[in-house]
């Protein structure tokens, strides 16, 4: 996944989340947060079901 499309996942799921803020970090770190983002996500998921 580009650096783009990681941006565009996490203000997908993060709509507070700013793409120019974002774009300051690495893809690595971007990949790590939307990783977090997804975990935080499906326990959403899982505490609402």
């Amino acid at each position: 996944m580009s650096k783009r499309e990681l941006i565009d996942c996490i203000c997908e799921i993060n709509k507070t989340a700013k793409a120019e803020f974002l774009a300051a970090f690495s893809e690595e770190e971007l990949k790590e947060y939307l990783e977090h983002l997804m975990e935080l996500d499906l326990e959403e998921i899982l505490l609402c079901a």
